[in-house]
């Protein structure tokens, strides 16, 4: 089991170190990577942007426009947003749960914060999205990805996201919810690196494994 931070801020570059532990590692190898990117949209496989994305706004605002491997709709990340990737071996029983709602769930409440799962495999905290998730399937891997919401700009999470529906066609379409940033729910002052550090602790402990930097 491997517990990996990246030290990169580049989306492309860690929606490629995601891929590589997927394509490449073998089979059996497990393991879980946090990484922090600089502003983005990362856009669902399946989606058409510009019925997802200002594309303008983004322009405007040095954010980019990304499309990941996996489903899903389309997400904010900036420096307030932790993104946390699961990647195991399909056919063998995983040292990882196979709900990987569950461990992250056992390290929020840790903090003090109790989620839940919704219908869509999101994880809310009364109501609110904290954490959006996506998965892909290849070559008998899985890769469970999510983000979290710790101090996320929400101006310029709610402006990126509104693109125009009228271009969607038969592509998928982005689901609206509430968020919440867990820093306002816990009304603590720590910056979301502080967060980081203490989520590596205790998976570190989790998986009785030490963590290693990308």
């Amino acid at each position: 089991m491997l517990l990996l931070k990246s030290t990169s801020d580049a989306p492309a570059h860690n929606c490629a170190l995601e891929a590589s532990f997927l394509t490449t590692e073998p089979l059996a190898r497990e393991a879980l990577l946090f990484y922090i990117n600089r502003p983005a949209v990362l856009v669902g496989r399946n989606q058409c942007i510009e019925a997802e994305v200002d594309t303008a706004y983004c322009r405007a605002h040095g954010i980019e426009i990304i499309r990941r491997i996996s489903g899903g709709g389309a997400v904010y990340h900036d420096y307030g947003n932790i993104n946390y990737a699961f990647i195991c071996d399909r056919g063998a029983t995983p040292l990882l749960d196979m709900d990987f709602a569950t461990p992250v769930m056992a390290a929020l409440q840790s903090f003090g914060i109790r989620a839940t799962v919704g219908a869509r495999k999101e994880l809310l905290v009364n109501g609110r999205k904290i954490s959006g998730t996506a998965s892909h399937m290849t070559r008998g891997r899985l890769l469970f990805h999510g983000t979290l919401l710790h101090r996320t700009h929400p101006e310029h999470l709610s402006c990126a996201l509104q693109g125009n529906p009228a271009l969607r066609g038969r592509c998928v379409a982005s689901i609206p919810s509430p968020v919440a940033n867990l820093s306002d729910l816990t009304g603590t002052t720590e910056t979301t690196m502080e967060f980081l550090a203490r989520l590596i602790r205790f998976f570190s402990v989790y998986y009785d494994t030490e963590p290693m930097e990308v």
